[in-house]
Order: structure tokens, then C-alpha cells, then sequence
């Protein structure tokens, strides 16, 4: 069987055919939960690899131009985007520019039928999480969407866990916040106490108040968390 998805040129423009790959070895989701997107010049080229990446158990989107693919509403759902870097006037590396600087979720595939290695060099510059030469391995660009897909939900999890950790944070009272600040700092509560110019007794109560509504259970869970939310905790003290 093949483990080709050839793209070679014909009389006036590429013809792609198919030919059945192996199956993505992560189990099928439900359609909506996942989508991939191909941007690519190419009809044939959009065909070929919809139907490849449609038969592993994935839903994709196509789209001939850069143009038309930021015209769509971003996906909420896990998703990567295979694209031809070699689009016209240098719209395949913008975009992936683009798509990296203000997408972190849609991690880039790029492809291109001009494989040679500045090409690929400035690819993976430009934030492409992988390079695939056309004519493209069939089980490598599946291996390739999963990986994608799974650093897909990985960022959107961490997004999500993140806003929740800055709602918990923003429902501390301003005092709540400075005692934190300086708890995870090193300070003792009576240090604490003694810059802020409240007793120690008033300081344990904000503290525990702070990890309560924070959701830490000990102290190194709450300065995990003020590394995360980073200079907010910082600028409270």
C-alpha cells in the first residue's frame, strides 16, 4: 500500500491523487471537538489532504488563501492548521507568523512542494511546530496532526486553568493580595506584619483567607501559583 500522498505537477496544475494511509493512532473524537485546517493554493493539493486527514476520524476546513482562513471566527475546540508555506507574495509565512504570535492554541504544520532547506529553515523560524516536504508521507502528517492536536489541548487547558487561577486571584481583597505577595516572598507573618503595620494575629487571618480562596493547601501550592499569575502578585506588595 502507499504512504505517499504524491503532489506532482501535471500539464497545468498539480494532481493529487489518493491513496489510503493509516489510521490516527489516537482514538476518534466527536467532530466538533477537534478540527483541522489546510491552507493551500492548490485545489487538488486542499482534496488530497482533507481526505486523508478526514478519513483518520478528523473534521478539516479548507481554504485557498490566507485571506479566506483569517476571515473565519477562530475555532474554541482543539485545532491545528496545515499550510503551504509557498503561497503567493509570502502569504503562507505571514500567516504562519501571525497565527503563532496571536493563535498559541493552532500550532502550524508546514508544507510546501519547494522542499529545500532555507525554505524549511524559515519555516521552523517562523514557529512551525513541523516541516513536511511535498510529496507527503501519508502516516507522517497524521502522526503530525496528532502531536498538534495534542499540544492544541494541552494550551487550551493551561488557558483555561490560568483564567481560573486569575479569578481566584482578583477575588482576593487588595490587603489579601499584599499579604500573599509577601508570604510567598519568604516573609514570617511577623515580618509581614511589621511592613504592612498590622499585628500577626490580623496577618494569619488574611493569609488564610488568601489561600482559602485560592484553593492552596500549603504554602509551596501558593507560591506555585504566584509564579504562574507572575507580576500581578509582584505589583501588589
Amino acid at each position: 500500500m502507499h504512504d505517499k500522498l504524491p503532489l506532482t505537477p501535471g500539464p497545468s496544475r498539480w494532481t493529487a491523487p489518493f491513496f489510503p494511509a493509516p489510521a490516527s493512532s489516537v482514538p476518534h473524537e466527536p467532530g466538533h471537538s477537534t478540527l483541522v485546517f489546510v491552507v493551500d493554493g492548490d485545489a487538488a493539493s486542499r482534496d488530497a489532504l482533507a481526505t486523508l486527514v478526514d478519513g483518520s476520524g478528523r473534521r478539516t476546513e479548507c481554504f485557498p488563501s490566507a485571506q479566506e482562513f483569517l476571515g473565519r471566527a477562530p475555532h474554541a475546540g482543539p485545532s491545528c492548521l496545515v499550510l503551504d508555506v509557498n503561497l503567493p507574495h509570502a502569504q503562507g509565512i505571514e500567516l504562519q507568523r501571525r497565527i503563532v504570535a496571536e493563535r498559541s492554541g493552532m500550532p502550524v504544520i508546514a508544507t510546501t512542494g519547494k522542499a529545500d532547506v532555507p525554505v524549511a529553515v524559515q519555516a521552523m523560524k517562523a514557529g512551525a511546530m513541523d516541516f513536511l516536504a511535498k510529496p507527503i508521507c501519508a502516516s507522517s502528517l497524521l502522526r503530525a496532526v496528532d502531536e498538534a492536536l495534542a499540544r492544541s489541548r494541552a494550551a487550551i487547558a493551561q488557558a483555561v486553568d490560568m483564567q481560573d487561577l486569575r479569578v481566584r486571584y482578583d477575588a482576593l481583597t487588595a490587603r489579601e493580595q499584599e499579604v500573599m505577595s509577601l508570604v510567598v516572598r519568604g516573609l514570617l507573618n511577623k515580618q509581614v506584619g511589621a511592613e504592612l503595620g498590622i499585628c500577626e494575629v490580623t496577618v494569619k487571618a488574611h493569609r488564610g483567607n488568601a489561600m482559602r480562596k485560592m484553593g492552596a493547601r500549603t504554602l509551596p501550592d501558593l507560591v506555585n501559583m504566584a509564579a504562574r499569575l507572575g507580576e500581578a502578585v509582584q505589583l501588589a506588595a
